[in-house]
């Protein structure tokens, strides 16, 4: 794993609890640099992820590279309240990051910045749903292995989801999806597979049934709307990724109406981009994003960030500690969950 300690003194990590408008304690993190931001970063979390431990090297160089990074664990993920990583409704996702990221953007010294969304995995999906709940809004969007499209080789038939949909309200969070343990095939390097193995923030266990379909239900929608797709944006995706088709990313490429698009495919590099490559890969990773972060933040052409109101929806900040990057020297990971890669409904988690 990269030794980032060396480069703690550059920034500042706060941690803070809010509650959303359905009453529910979210916990959020921040990554701030000492100088004021070149801009502002939005972290969308996967499946079974959290973003304080698992997120963590991402947000310690996108801050040490000048940006203010900004993360939230979805209800019932991470350290956040709920039931363990059941999603009765995917939009709720949607609503709360929302919620809270334009409660950001609102804060004084945040309104003219820059602003872009960073998603992983099935936090492409949540990315990109932002994205199309307010088009305008967005500067851009790291996407690395987006949930936005079924590979057609294992798209369910709709007879096998018809008769879970008859059920879903009965038994909505049983944990009765096949489910198969791939993070020996998601992480390279073996002693970050080990370590990712080893988090307890992280859902290691079956998918519920709900939580299924409604992933399911927002791959299938985003697939039939990619079109709508309109904001720059950078997909990244490791051809050698065995747990999320890279035939995904190209998809979301090709379709996109986005006049300003980059993919990027990394040969030999497994699903893992940012956290279970070699060192020297995630450096060529990171390296990535930073130069494309930057040259859309410097762009002439960038969308100039209008001041906007203070958003009430429902967001309570409960309290925040603000803590020296020397004071946490305990490195957290995570491990990763995607399902969309596997047969029929059978979803991938980290178990």
């Amino acid at each position: 794993m990269v030794n980032i300690k060396n480069l703690w003194y550059k920034y500042q990590f706060v941690k803070a609890y809010i509650r959303n408008s359905r009453g529910v304690q979210l916990f959020t993190c921040r990554w701030l640099p000492f100088s004021s931001p070149k801009a502002l970063v939005f972290l969308c979390h996967g499946y079974g992820m959290e973003c304080s431990g698992f997120m963590k090297e991402c947000g310690v160089r996108l801050a040490n590279a000048g940006y203010a990074v900004f993360g939230i664990d979805y209800e019932g993920h991470g350290r956040s309240r709920g039931a363990r990583c059941y999603i009765k409704k995917f939009e709720n996702i949607v609503n709360d990051c929302n919620d809270f990221f334009k409660s950001i953007c609102a804060e004084e010294e945040y309104r003219d910045k820059c602003r872009f969304l960073y998603g992983e995995s099935m936090g492409g999906a949540v990315a990109l749903l932002l994205h199309k709940k307010d088009p305008k809004f967005w500067n851009g969007a790291v996407l690395v292995a987006p949930m936005c499209k079924i590979s057609e080789k294992v798209k369910p038939h709709p007879l096998v989801v018809n008769v879970l949909t008859r059920v879903e309200e009965i038994i909505p969070k049983w944990k009765i999806v096949p489910t198969k343990d791939v993070i020996d095939s998601a992480f390279k390097d073996p002693v970050k597979r080990e370590v990712i193995r080893s988090n307890k923030l992280i859902y290691q266990d079956k998918p519920r049934l709900k939580t299924a379909l409604e992933m399911l239900r927002t791959s299938m929608s985003l697939e039939d709307s990619l079109h709508e797709v309109k904001l720059p944006f950078f997909v990244l995706h490791g051809e050698a990724d065995t747990v999320t088709d890279p035939e995904v990313s190209k998809s979301l490429y090709e379709k996109a109406s986005s006049p300003d698009k980059t993919i990027k495919l990394y040969p030999g590099m497994w699903h893992g981009l940012t956290s279970g490559e070699p060192d020297g890969n995630v450096e060529i990773v990171f390296a990535d994003i930073t130069v494309w972060l930057e040259k859309h933040t410097t762009d002439s052409n960038v969308m100039v960030v209008q001041p906007i109101q203070t958003f009430n929806d429902g967001i309570v900040k409960l309290n925040t500690t603000a803590s020296s990057p020397e004071t946490m020297n305990k490195r957290q990971k995570g491990s990763y969950f995607c399902g969309l890669k596997g047969r029929r409904l059978q979803h991938h988690s980290a178990m």
